[in-house]
């Protein structure tokens, strides 16, 4: 069974939240104190975490900041301000989804199901995945290519990451979008083409016969690894 660490100082929030993760067959686990939250989730095993930003104790950029030096572990903002800035700094500082109050709480169980989806090697055993010179350690997030660290946005780490749990699959934009994007993505779809083009970029020197990023004219595009 999945683990959800709800870190909500709002109680009534924090209660309805838990009731509908556990009804979706999740175990619940409740913090509403930024630097108590930080202690348990270091002792303990979690899926997922949902992460209000007004806290006492510590607020939820540092807990993020805290969680995402130590931990892979998808994390989802919750909070009441639907600034641009305010989402742009929880996606970029490494959440998976943000989302704004007043929410739904069937809409929360739906984002924590798809973030899961999204990231199903983080119940894996093994973090670390060999494509020739090409390796992805999903554990810290991080590639390296020649054994030197190539440097990614967060946005193309993640679509890299995606596309790689599943090689050989072909995946329009559309799903790429849902997927790594979000469901809430209003902006083009021209940015996965954006997002692939700086990749390729910057996996150059990737040995050909190991694999590469296809594009399937009039499909979508493939993580392709040699037989």
């Amino acid at each position: 069974m999945k683990s959800i660490l709800i870190i909500e100082d709002e109680e009534a929030i924090s209660r309805v939240l838990a009731a509908y993760l556990k009804k979706a067959g999740f175990h619940v686990t409740r913090s509403t104190d930024g630097r108590e939250a930080m202690a348990q989730f270091e002792a303990g095993d979690y899926s997922l975490v949902l992460l209000d930003v007004m806290l006492p104790g510590m607020d939820g950029w540092e807990l993020l900041r805290r969680i995402r030096a130590i931990s892979p572990c998808p994390v989802i903002m919750l909070t009441a301000r639907d600034q641009l800035q305010d989402r742009l700094g929880g996606l970029n500082g490494g959440a998976d989804d943000y989302m704004t109050k007043p929410f739904v709480p069937e809409e929360v169980v739906a984002r924590v199901q798809a973030v899961l989806r999204r990231r199903p090697h983080w119940t894996d055993g093994e973090s670390k995945r060999y494509f020739g010179n090409l390796l992805i350690d999903y554990a810290s997030r991080s590639v390296y290519l020649n054994a030197a660290e190539v440097a990614l946005t967060p946005r193309d780490l993640s679509l890299l990451l995606f596309l790689a749990e599943y090689p050989n699959r072909i995946f329009t934009r559309e799903q790429l979008i849902e997927q790594v994007w979000g469901m809430d993505y209003d902006g083009s779809d021209r940015a996965v083409d954006l997002s692939i083009k700086r990749l390729r970029q910057s996996l150059t020197h990737w040995s050909a016969e190991a694999g590469e990023i296809r594009t399937l004219r009039g499909t979508g595009y493939q993580f392709w690894i040699g037989d």
